[in-house]
């Protein structure tokens, strides 16, 4: 038998909420080429001389608002997900953040703790989606983390899961408690990426955004296409859900700039109720965690804005987070790869 142990991969998360350890978390984050895809020295200046001093105190406001008593949502709710994944397995499971803590060497010397003989770990993003400033840059510094350090063990990783049966099952049976109350519109709100990320991950080089209608023209381009895929979850949700085409949309949240994919979640809360849209259900499909984008960003702030523009009812349906159908789709994925 291989001797194998498990890493559940999370986006990260401040260790306090502390300007001091907020704007550790966001320069770390920033920095990374693969979130703001600058010249080293353009994102120096952009990030540290800019970026971060302005929104590293209202990003910790943000925080205190959201915090938890054991600390950040994030990491509370992706340790509780590796413990009800540890549950259906012998092999050991860890937990490790693509900024922040706990690292990847950290993950990996625990495995190694308890499995002094470890020959594989598989990887597990819990990304649904392709993005290059999400899923790609969390398994890069995996591997990364893993040579710089000449670990022994040799790793697999899963592949995103955004069409997946059991994902979508997963997704849908926690959107079901919800659907009984009256709404007049789902808005499925997916973290924005800039459409130049879209183009950079275009494995073909000639397809996606470059073609009209280029998401729902196949194209090897969409195993690599962030737009494509949150596009086919909603798809397959709301098919999966009955939910007719006129009672859902899809926009995108958390943008940092110009050139981000649109519509965007904050300017369709103002909208929304002008066009007769005064019960609104929302849901964030890209994160598999509740976290600051999704209790203070869509439940808190997007709550007030919607509401402020003439909107009457509105309700955040919470992330996955360790809901059984999701703990067994993570569970199902990782056997695939055994």
């Amino acid at each position: 038998m291989v001797k194998r142990g498990i890493v559940l991969v999370n986006l990260g998360s401040p260790d306090s909420t502390e300007v001091k350890d907020v704007r550790r978390y966001l320069n770390e984050f920033l920095m990374d080429e693969r979130v703001i895809d600058k010249p080293w020295l353009l994102r120096a200046l952009l990030v540290q001389g800019i970026i971060v001093p302005f929104r590293a105190p209202k990003s910790a406001e943000a925080y205190k608002t959201i915090w938890w008593k054991d600390g950040s949502p994030l990491i509370v709710l992706t340790k509780q997900l590796q413990e009800a994944v540890q549950k259906h397995f012998d092999e050991p499971v860890e937990i490790a953040m693509r900024y922040g803590s706990p690292s990847p060497k950290a993950a990996y010397d625990a495995l190694l703790k308890r499995q002094p003989d470890l020959e594989e770990v598989i990887i597990f993003p819990l990304y649904p989606h392709y993005a290059m400033s999400s899923y790609e840059t969390a398994v890069k510094y995996m591997y990364d983390t893993h040579k710089k350090y000449g670990y022994n063990f040799r790793l697999k990783h899963t592949a995103p899961y955004y069409n997946h049966p059991s994902y979508i099952n997963a997704l849908a049976e926690s959107m079901k408690p919800y659907l009984g109350e009256a709404y007049d519109k789902i808005l499925f709100s997916y973290h924005g990426i800039p459409g130049r990320h879209v183009i950079k991950t275009d494995t073909t080089g000639c397809h996606c955004l470059k073609v009209n209608d280029c998401c729902n023209i196949a194209s090897k381009a969409h195993e690599t296409c962030y737009r494509h895929q949150v596009f086919e979850t909603t798809k397959l949700v709301a098919q999966k859900l009955n939910i007719p085409e006129n009672k859902y949309e899809i926009s995108f949240q958390s943008r940092l700039g110009k050139g981000w994919l649109e519509p965007f979640t904050d300017v369709r809360f103002q909208q929304m109720p002008g066009e007769g849209i005064k019960k609104l259900l929302v849901l964030c499909p890209a994160f598999v965690s509740d976290c600051l984008e999704t209790l203070e960003e869509i439940a808190e702030r997007g709550k007030e804005e919607f509401l402020h523009a003439g909107g009457e009812a509105y309700k955040m349906i919470p992330c996955m987070n360790v809901q059984q159908p999701w703990v067994d789709t993570v569970v199902e994925l990782v056997r695939k790869e055994m």
